[in-house]
Order: structure tokens, then sequence, then C-alpha cells
């Protein structure tokens, strides 16, 4: 199906206004949102994360008395869920929005480690918040759509959210956005001089999505075990707390978190309780592509976030940003040498984009977990 078709007709049923956080099953529909209004404000805005858009849904209804369109995988079903029991209820307040779902990990379809329970409980999910859904696939005809969007729309009249459950495939569009941001640096190649600088001891917590893969890779090419990192799967936005986990009970040894712009945005309230846990070891790399790469490309905060200055006033210690290969190197070489004062942060601007070869970590979860806590124990 074509997502202009989709949008259409969301548009008949009195939905203007979009937001959510971008998935890679609903790159047709992102990508022709983002042709159509960009990230305007009025029309579409790309949220921190999930719970929050349901929230920006909320206000949207009680101001104009139409619905409003949230986007999300099925990940962030689980952030989402507390606004949509507690404050969108028909048992609440009523407030109808449309949920447009990315449907990773469906049963019965192959998919990463990190998708496969999300999948399952998927449609269980939904089933036991009481909130009406479709399924949209690939073989799913416009007119079939229409019939069942009917019932949809019956629904939010009631004052109940309901949803479309999108398989893989399912929609797509014409439409190629250019969301370039102007910078030179690969992400993989800032991975690369990272990895290369930090003593043997170093601990790495790495974000989820193609930075981790990155990174596996960096350290196959190098010959290096995979021991030392710690690859983040799901959980978008906790790498952070991971690693101040790690650096709380391994004082002596530096913890590096390599994370990305998007999921340092997503629970950003994590810094303050960063900066004020007293941890001396925590290095806090964000990659700033001022995109959601990963998953399409769309822009995080409609490509305006001042990382340095989040940091500085949630109480780091130090921030600097870089957006040279020489000049990252040598703030991470200073960094290493540094007395260790308290939790630092370095962005990282880069270039969008990934290798089309990236391939993905040939060792389970659990193999990641075992051999990074053994590493733990050592030095």
């Amino acid at each position: 199906m074509q997502a202009s078709f989709f949008l259409d007709a969301c548009r008949a049923a009195g939905i203007n206004f979009y937001t959510g956080v971008p998935d890679s099953f609903l790159r047709g529909l992102c990508d022709e949102l983002f042709s159509r209004y960009g990230t305007d404000g009025k029309h579409h805005l790309v949220a921190a994360n999930e719970g929050g858009a349901i929230g920006l849904c909320a206000g949207h209804y009680l101001s104009t008395g139409k619905p409003a369109l949230c986007y999300m995988q099925n990940s962030g079903l689980g952030n989402a869920v507390n606004p949509l029991a507690s404050l969108m209820d028909p048992a609440v307040y009523a407030i109808p929005c449309l949920l447009v779902i990315g449907w990773r990990g469906e049963p019965g379809t192959k998919d990463e480690p990190q998708h496969v329970k999300q999948g399952q409980i998927t449609l269980g999910q939904l089933d036991l918040m009481g909130i009406p859904y479709l399924v949209l696939g690939p073989e799913t005809s416009d007119q079939d759509f229409l019939d069942g969007f009917f019932a949809l729309r019956e629904a939010m009249n009631r004052g109940r959210p309901a949803a479309v459950v999108v398989r893989k495939g399912a929609l797509k569009t014409d439409a190629s956005p250019d969301y370039g941001n102007g910078n030179c640096l690969p992400r993989e190649r800032a991975a690369e001089v990272i990895l290369s600088l930090l003593p043997e001891e170093s601990i790495v917590v790495s974000t989820t999505g193609k930075l981790s893969r990155e990174i596996f890779e960096i350290r196959e090419r190098c010959g290096e075990g995979h021991q030392r990192d710690f690859l983040t799967v799901g959980s978008m936005g906790h790498a952070s707390m991971i690693a101040l986990g790690i650096a709380r009970e391994k004082p002596d040894r530096p913890v590096w978190c390599i994370d990305g712009d998007g999921a340092f945005l997503m629970h950003m309230g994590s810094l303050p309780v960063i900066a004020n846990s007293g941890v001396r070891n925590f290095y806090h790399v964000v990659i700033d592509n001022a995109a959601h790469e990963t998953v399409g490309g769309m822009p995080v905060c409609s490509g305006h976030l001042d990382l340095t200055a989040i940091a500085l006033a949630s109480g780091y210690r130090q921030a600097a940003s870089v957006s040279t290969e020489e000049g990252l190197a040598e703030r991470v070489a200073a960094l290493c040498s540094e007395p260790a004062a308290g939790p630092s942060l370095l962005a990282v601007r880069c270039a969008c984009g990934a290798r089309l070869d990236l391939g993905r970590p040939t060792t389970t979860p659990i193999q990641n977990r075992d051999a990074f806590m053994s590493f733990l124990k050592e030095f």
C-alpha cells in the first residue's frame, strides 16, 4: 500500500497531526510524512519517546477535538502503555488516537533476538488494554484496509485509541527525502578511532542499533575479542544507565558509554542521575548525527540538540564537541590521560549513513553477556 493512500484515509478520519518515534518497518510512512510536512511542529513532530508522543496526542485532542496519529515500533509500545492505560483509556479521559505500530519479531518470521518477545506479545498487549486493531500486510488491498479502518474510526469516535499493526513491507512510498546533515565524519570511523585509543582495561557499553553492529565488526577486523564491549540490543535509551550501574561497581576502571543522540534524547532524565551519582570514571560519548539513522534517518528533535549545554546543565563535570577525526582523537586521548574527574560528555558530530554490507553480531546476547562479565572480573 502506498503511504500516501494510508495518510489520505487518516485525513478523511479527521487526523491532521502526526507524532511518534520512527521505525524501519514504517519507513514508507515516515518518509511520506517528512516529504509532506518535514517536522514543522504544526502537522508533524518527532517525539523523544513513545510515551511522550501519546501525551502530545492527548493535548492535540483536548485542544481540537480531533484524534492524532502516533507511530512507533512495537518495542515502543512498552513506553506507551502507561499513558494509554492511565490517560487515554475510556475509563479515564476517553481520549482517542490512532496508533501505527511496526510489528518487529512477528511470530513465524526471522528477526533479531531483541524483537522476538516483543513480537510475540504485541497483539496480546493491545487486547489486554482493550485497543481494537487491524493488521496491515503487503497482501492487504486498499479496499480491505478501508473496510477494517472503518471499525477503527468508529472506536475512535467513541473515545477509544485504536491501532494499525504494520507488517514488514506493508507501506511504501515514492518519496525520497534528504536526511543529510552536512557532517563529514562517518560514524563507523569515529567508533574505530575511539576504540583504538582506549586503555586495555576500559569497559565499553554501546547503544542499540547500527553503532553496536559497527563496533562488533571493528573488533573483528582488528582481530580482537568482543569481551570488552556490552552491545546493548533493544532497550533504546538505557545504555547510559547500564554503564552507570557498571561504573559504580568498578570505580577503578574507565567506563565508556558510546551512545546515539536519539537514544540520549529518549531518556534524558538519566543525565542528572549520572551527574549526581558520584562516579568519576564515566565517559559519555554521543554520536550526534541529528537523526534516527538506524531506522531511516528522520531528524532527532528537528535536527537541533545542544548536547554539551544539556550535559553541563545536568551537572556533568565537563563536556565538549568535535566534528573531525583529528579533533576526536585529540579529545579522547586527553580524556584517557587526565585523572578521572567525574562524568564527562563528548559529542561527536557525524554524517548519516552506514555501509550497505554492514553485518550483525555473530555471537548471541547470552554469549556477549558471559564474555563481558568475565572481562569485568579482570584487572
